[in-house]
Order: structure tokens, then sequence, then C-alpha cells
């Protein structure tokens, strides 16, 4: 069933099998009527108060001239009058709003949609025409109301269907906030129970009230009689009329007491299309009769309906509006001793997503449900909020870690649920998806922890939404596209490419959007295949990718070491091409650090078509766009450019988005999920994100690269430190995974921690500092310290500039254990923030490199190897100078020797390469060698993880 829009206003959508083309909208309705010789409908006469007055009236077959309707139905006039001011009432608000409704109809009769439009126009509404063929069948029908319903630019839907057609299933079909005809079980309902909430009264039984109420007899505690409709209308009216002081009657027009019934009643009411032959001796003397069908009360039917659409409209602008949270939270009730991470997460039960989604002002059409506890939420969110104040934007970032971790994630987590479940205050938690390679490697999962964490932990931890997998596929597809390439290119001549490149279809040559533009690139201002030059053509074809020059490796989401380097192309089919290459780990991707650092749908077509994927053998950089398959890497990514939201133990909001690595990328979660959040929130809300490793490496990327992707400014940073890592940092003995303690770690020593508070923490305060952003240090506590240990940190911290310190306890107690850290936090936020970058994105890649190993690492200068210093000329003649530094090092220091702990002095940063992410839109100089594929351990995390066969629940994911 193919339709067309013809226009706006007057625009027509038609069933093309129909074959009917409108090109006269303006012509007169037909009379319609019963016989000369029966009642027809009722008349009108003007009273004292300018209203009509309904009396019966005995027309026999002449109709009201069209013209005069409007001059002399005061109650039309009222009407009419009451939307223009509510109309524009509505434009006062939103200048842009045009309400628009639509009428659906199955045959040639327009006449119904020309009174509408006619009142439409009086009031300033668009109206349009949906015409279905004749043989349209239910499921068609319903096809259609589904595209309505999802159209914004629709705000009512009328059904002007055949009996046959307006079955239950059409007419539930319609959305109950766009059926503007009132009868939906979801309307018609609550009209019945008096529902005082949003809902429409069909606008055939108000117009019908409004003529019984102004009738010139009063009929309050008389008789109506409804002769003629069945179904939702007939309940409909006889509910408004009761309520409305008449006793309602209903009879079928065929019955044989009719006669009777009508010679009883003080008012009749004749409804339905149909004509219904009462003869004018069956009428009481000053009984009011009103007939549906009569053209008086079909305009007072549009105006009412129209009245509908702008009650509509309105409803959906206020929808569109932020809306106040209703955030219930979740109660905790922690344990001593903590269980494990996986008990704690399956003792709560979370609520349903959507009604997560609903008390965070979400909108239904916003949601994308992956099952019942996560859903993507749509991009158009920020469209819908774009006028609204971003909340406070605050940053977790950490000293320089141990190897175990300090726990930002918990502290995120526990600051969210202090925020939101203990302050009453809009807080969302921004997190990173974690890959699965470390899940199933050494580290576990990093949905947080003990009683701040994010539920259900299977699902974080475990494929989440798939975004991952999208990202696998995607970069493995620029993979083949790269080695199919070279293959073609080494086997076949330039004429034989171009024939395959550009193929025949229907005898026509045709070039892609995507070879268009890569003409441009090459200058080559032409779009007829037939016109290039042997050597334009040439030119096009051959991307002559240099097999030593490939910087695009595959990627899964495993730790697999054996896949760190592999030779590809050894079977006899791919003749001879054979090449060394490599996994890395999926989440190493570039292509992840583009979903992350993207801001919009657009913006990411745009830097996937920028990735540079090697080079051609004159020096040339070829691109995904030149490869043509930047196109197909954004329809693998759509879905996953949009945040996963999830919820903490305590009900609170999180969102779940993007992974990518800390070193050889900028390590935080995506600037969508940010921006998205901080609308959420509102002005006085709080965003929480978390940044990877140390400040001196996820926090500096944080400001100096995300920061400047999404214009973004941050009020508060928090700092998170422990006892055993500043134990660690004071001169304490190594720290190692899956190794006991020394007993300088379980021992209290006020000297250690003081010693790492004076060198790591001091340092990595000042680097925050540098920023313009406060800075709240929190002590993450662990069982082992000891209550002199956390005091002196707090009280070192403020010595050292942070404006304050506090101990948190949220593993073992929640949100309440970080109430302290969260009063804190706002007020933290509350003084200015004078946020600034580290430098000049226009100075050489060189300056920038030492600027951030001077005034973040320490170091005294930096190192270039040859190799280094050919890639940074290469990147300035190609035009890459002007991008942020991704700086790729050890986390383990502050230096580039993993055992200098505290604030190393006294080095020389070495450089020993420069690589660039041109699509994600950074340079990253490489300091010591980068593993971007990590290996199993002896003994994995996978020994641990099993599936009961009979409940389906995990065990061992901590």
């Amino acid at each position: 069933m193919k339709l067309s829009l013809v226009r706006n206003t007057c625009g027509i959508l038609r069933g093309q099998r129909t074959g009917r083309v409108v090109s006269e909208l303006s012509r007169r309705c037909l009379p319609v009527g019963p016989s000369p010789s029966s009642l027809l409908l009722r008349a009108a006469s003007a009273t004292s108060s300018g209203r009509s007055s309904a009396k019966v009236a005995f027309n026999l077959g002449k109709h009201p001239a069209k013209e005069d309707v409007f001059e002399r139905d005061g109650s039309l006039r009222e009407v009419v009058q009451r939307s223009k001011e509510a109309m524009a009432a509505l434009q006062r608000k939103n200048s842009t709003i045009q309400p628009t409704f639509v009428i659906v109809q199955s045959n040639e009769d327009d006449r119904v949609w020309e009174i509408n439009k006619k009142v439409a126009d009086m009031v300033g509404l668009n109206v349009k025409l949906l015409c279905l063929s004749k043989d349209s069948t239910e499921d068609e029908v319903i096809e259609e109301i589904f595209k309505l319903n999802e159209d914004p630019s629709v705000h009512g839907v009328s059904l002007q269907l055949p009996s046959s057609l307006l079955t239950s299933q059409v007419v539930n079909a319609i959305k109950p906030e766009k059926d503007i005809d009132g009868l939906s079980d979801v309307n018609v309902g609550r009209l019945l129970r008096g529902d005082s909430g949003p809902g429409f009264l069909p606008p055939v039984a108000n117009a019908i009230i409004d003529l019984l109420e102004n009738h010139d007899v009063s009929l309050e505690g008389k008789s109506v009689l409804l002769v003629g409709a069945e179904g939702a209308l007939i309940y409909s009216l006889q509910a408004l009329t009761e309520r409305s002081g008449m006793e309602a009657f209903k009879s079928h027009s065929t019955a044989r007491n009719l006669q009777k019934r009508v010679m009883e009643a003080d008012a009749v009411v004749l409804l339905g299309e149909g004509n219904i032959n009462i003869p004018s001796t069956w009428v009481r003397p000053r009984a009011a009769v009103i007939c549906e069908n009569d053209i008086s009360t079909k305009h007072l039917v549009a105006a009412y309906r129209i009245k509908n659409v702008i009650c509509s409209c309105s409803h959906w602008l206020q929808e569109q509006q932020h809306k106040p949270w209703t955030l219930r939270s979740l109660r905790l009730k922690p344990l001593t001793p903590v269980p494990s991470d996986i008990e704690i997460s399956r003792a709560q039960t979370p609520k349903a997503v959507t009604v997560l989604a609903e008390e965070i002002g979400l909108l239904p059409e916003e949601l994308e449900a992956y099952g019942r506890s996560k859903a993507k939420v749509r991009l158009s969110l920020l469209d819908r909020l774009q006028s609204e104040p971003d909340g406070n934007y605050v940053l977790v970032a950490g000293i320089t870690p141990t190897p175990l971790g300090e726990g930002k994630s918990t502290v995120t987590v526990g600051l969210v649920q202090a925020l939101s479940a203990h302050l009453k205050l809009n807080s969302f938690a921004c997190l990173r998806q974690p890959s699965q390679g470390p899940t199933f490697g050494v580290k576990g999962g990093a949905a947080g922890g003990g009683y701040a964490q994010v539920i259900p932990m299977e699902e974080f931890n475990l494929h989440l939404t798939g975004d991952i997998h999208a990202i696998t596929a995607a970069n493995n597809l620029v993979a083949a596209a790269i080695d199919a390439r070279m293959l073609h290119e080494a086997t076949q001549s330039d004429k034989a490419l171009y024939k395959r490149l550009v193929p025949s279809v229907n005898g026509v040559r045709k070039f892609s959007p995507i070879q268009i533009s890569r003409l441009q690139r090459l200058c080559i201002n032409k779009t007829d295949p037939t016109s290039l030059t042997p050597q334009e053509v040439s030119s096009f074809v051959r991307l002559d990718l240099d097999p030593n020059q490939i910087t695009w490796q595959r990627v899964v989401d495993t730790n697999d070491r054996f896949l760190r380097k592999i030779t590809v192309g050894q079977a006899s089919t791919e003749k001879g091409q054979i090449r060394e290459t490599g996994f890395d780990i999926a989440v190493a991707s570039e292509i992840m650090a583009i979903l992350a650092l993207s801001n919009s749908l657009q913006d990411m077509r745009s830097r996937l078509a920028r990735m540079v994927v090697g080079t051609s053998h004159s020096g040339r950089p070829v691109t995904a766009e030149d490869l043509g398959v930047s196109g197909a890497l954004a329809v693998l990514m759509k879905d996953a450019i949009k945040p996963t939201l999830m919820q903490t133990l305590e009900g609170s909001p999180v969102f779940v988005h993007a992974g990518p690595f800390a070193n050889i990328a900028h390590g935080n979660s995506s600037v969508l999920a940010d921006k998205l959040a901080l609308k959420l929130v509102g002005r006085e809300g709080f965003v929480v994100t978390e940044a990877g490793f140390g400040a001196d490496i996820g926090m500096e990327k944080f400001f100096n690269i995300k920061c400047r992707a999404s214009g973004l400014k941050p009020n508060v940073v928090v700092l998170v430190a422990t006892v055993r890592a500043l134990k660690m940092h004071g001169g304490g003995p190594s720290v190692s995974a899956g190794a006991p303690l020394p007993k300088e770690y379980i021992d209290e020593n006020l000297d250690l921690v003081a010693g790492g508070c004076y060198s790591n923490l001091r340092k990595q305060i000042q680097i925050a500092q540098q920023f313009g952003v406060p800075v709240v240090v929190a002590v993450n506590v662990f069982k082992t310290d000891t209550e002199a240990e956390v005091a002196l940190v707090c009280q070192i911290a403020r010595e050292c500039g942070s404006a304050d310190a506090v101990p948190c306890h949220h593993w073992a107690q929640g949100g309440r254990g970080s109430v302290e850290l969260a009063k804190a936090v706002k007020e933290a936020a509350s003084k200015p923030s004078h946020f600034k970058f580290l430098y000049d994105i226009e100075m050489p890649i060189v300056e920038k490199i030492r600027t951030i190993a001077q005034k973040v690492y320490g170091a005294d200068d930096i190192e270039l190897s040859a190799e280094a210093e050919a890639k940074i000329s290469y990147y300035n003649q190609q035009g890459f100078g002007s991008l942020p530094i991704c700086m790729a090092k050890t986390h383990l220091s502050l230096s580039h020797m993993p055992e200098k702990k505290g604030a190393p002095t006294g080095f020389v940063l070495p450089i020993r390469d420069v690589r660039a992410s041109i699509g994600a839109g950074f340079i990253y100089p490489l300091v010591g060698t980068m593993s971007t594929m990590p290996g199993l351990p002896t003994r994995p995390c996978f020994y641990d993880i099993d599936l009961h066969p009979v409940t389906e629940e995990i065990t061992g994911l901590f």
C-alpha cells in the first residue's frame, strides 16, 4: 500500500492503487440527509446572548448554506475563538510549533476533510488527509496508524473509515495521546471512570452536549434519547449526558418501539452517517432534535476535534520540557561482613528500566529496551532538551594506582548514590563499558564493588547491549577491506578495476556518493564515469597501499597473546599476498575512541571517514573513506552510539558507554553519555564521570582531549586516594595482584602514609589545579586502614590545596557511606571553576608533548627518537599538527619507569615513537612499549565462572 504526500495544510496522502488525483480541493459539499418527508436536522435561531438555540425543525431536506454556518452558530464561533486563543498561547511558548492532525479515510468522499480543513484554517492548524485504497486490510490500516504514532509532527489522528475497518484493534492502535476522536479504550475508560488526567472527549459527544445545554428550554432532569450509534461513542455520550443532569436512553433506529420512545423524550439525538427517518409527528412540542449528520453539527464537531488537537499539541510540548525527577531509591540492607559483589547484586531487585526512565524524565519514544534492566537512550533527547541548562560536571580521577586499583568506579557509584538517594539531588553516573578480556582474564568485572555497584553486574560485565561487538565488526570490516583491495589492485588492470568499482547497471555506470567524495579529494571534479581520463581512472582506482605501512589491525574482545603477531594471506586463493599483521583487543580499536569522542551520529560518520589505515607507496595517507567503507561503518555503529541506561544498587541512574584504552587512547566514557546526563539532571543536578588510571593520565586526557571535543567544562575533580597506594608511594614494598599484602600495608604506618601524601598525592592535586578546577580528595577506606592513617591523609590533602578531603565507606555502607563526600562535592561545585586547557592546540607537536611531560609528569625534558621525529615531521606535512596529544605511558608511575613511585624528578622522558588516530582526533606518542593485546595469566578468572543449568544464575564473577 503506497502513499504519497502532496502538501501540508491542503496535503492529501492517497493510496496509489486508487489512481485518484485531486485537482480541486475547494468544491462544495454535496447535500447529505434523509428524504424530504423526514425530519432532517436541528435549526438554529439567534438568542439575545448571541448563541444559537437548538429548536425542533422540520427542514425537509434543505441544508443551510455552508457560508452561513459560522455567522449564525454562536456555539461554533465560541469554540473556534477559544481554540484561536489556545493556539496563540501555544505559539507564544514556542513560535515554531504547528499543530497538525491527519484524517484517515478509505473512500472518495472528502467532505469531512473539507469541513475540518475550513475550521482548521480559521484557527491556524494543519490538517492532512491520508486516503487509503478501498480494499485496504485491517493490518494495512494499523501499519499506517503506527507510522503516524511515531511521527512527532502529527499531534492527532482521526479515523473516518467504514465500520468494517473501525475494529477495536484499529481504533486502539492509535496512541491515546493522539486519539483526538476520543474513542480508544483508554480515553473512553478515563471518561467512564471520571479521570481528570490527560485524555480526550469524543468531539461528536462534546458537540451534542453543547447543543443540548444551549437548548431554549433547560433539559436538566429531562430525558434524552440517543438513536442509532453503538460502541464507544454511545457510552461516552451517555456518560456525558448524565453528568450534565439529563437522563439518557439508547435505542436502535430500527427498534419497534422507536415511535413511542421518541414521543416520550425531551430531546432526540440522531447519530451516525446513515439516514434515520423520523416523522415530525413523532416529536414532542419544544423537544430538542439534534442530528449528527447535520452540516452545522459537523462543523461544531470539527471545531471540538481541532480543540483536541491543540490540547494534544500542548500536552506534547509540555512533555518535551525538562521534568522534575520522581526517583525512587532502592533500600539497602548492608551486611557485615560484606558479601561478594555478585551476591550483593543478586540480593537487590532492580527497577524495570522503563520505570527508571520515567522517573528521570525520559519519554517512552526515547528508550530502546534491551530486556528488563537496561536500555539504549536515543540522541533525540539532546534536541528536546537543548535549551535546558547543564548540571554540575564532576570528574573522578585518582592518584597513581597500585596494580590492584584504588576504587575509582566504586567511588563514582557511591558518590552518585549519596547525592541522589541521601541528599535527594538529581545525579547520574557515567561509566566506561568493560572489556570481556579482563573479565575472563585477571581483573574480573568493572561494575564497582561492595554496596556501590551497577546492577545487574552480570549484564554490565558481559555483552551489555553489544557495543563492543559492533566495534569489533566495524573494525574487522576495515581490515578485510584493506586486504581485499590490495589483492584486487595487485591482480587487475586499471580498466578491469574501474569496471568492477563502477559497474554498469542496465547499461549505465554511476558513481556512488562515497566515490564522488574520493574524486573530489583527488581534485577530479567530474561526476560522469565516462568522462575520466586514463590517468584519472588510475588515480581513482589505485590506493597503492604499502603493506609495510598499514597501521590497521584486526581486533577481538578476548585476551589472546598468540594473536599479537600473525601472518595473513597464506591460502593459494590470495595469490601470494602474504603479510604480517596482528590483533589488538577490541577496546583498543580507534573506532572505540571515536565512539567515545563523537558529539553526534554525523560527527561519528565524519570521524570514521577520516581514519587513516595506512600509507601509499608515495606517502599519501589512505583513509576509510578512500576504501569506500565509512558509510558501512556508520551503519554498523548506528546503535552503538546510543548510551546504555542502567542503575546502581540504590536505584540511581547510570549511563554505560564506550570503554577506550587509557594508554593509547584517552580512557574516558563517552561525550554523548555526559551530555545526555547533564541535560537530564538539570541545573542543580550532578553528573559524575570517571577517568582511567591516575590523574596524570586519565584526568589530563579528560581535560585536554575530551573537554576539547565536547566543549564541556568540569566543576569539580574528585581525587581518589587509598592508604594502601599512599604507603607504596611513601616507600612501601611492591604490591602485585594475587599475592598477599606485605605487613606494611596491614599494620599502621603513619610515616609511609605521610611520605606518599607529600609526594604523589600533592603532585596529583597540583596537576588538577593547573586546569583551574577545585579538588576534593576522597579517601577510599579499606578494612585494614586505621582511623589515624585516614585522618592523616585528610589533613595533608587539605594542606596541599584540596578544597576538602573526606573518608568514604561506600563499599561497606553504600551511598550512606559517601554522604560527607557528596556534601563536599556540592560545596566545591558552588564555587566558580576557572577551567583552562594546559596547552594551546596550535602549539607545535613537540612543544605540546614537552608541556605535558614537564607540567604533569615532572620531567626535565623529553627525548625524541629518530623515528618519532620523522613521524612528527610527516604529521605536520599532512596537516595533523593541530591535534591534541594523547600520551601512551605506564600508569604505575608519574614517570616512564613503573618502579619509580612517589613523584619522581630529574628524568628525561623518552619518546620512542609517535602515532596518530586521525579519526578520533589525537596524536599519541609512545613512551616505552605499549601492549594492545593482553594475555591470559596462569590461572584466569574463567576457572571460577559457571552457569547453573536450571536457574541460569552465573557464579564466579567476583
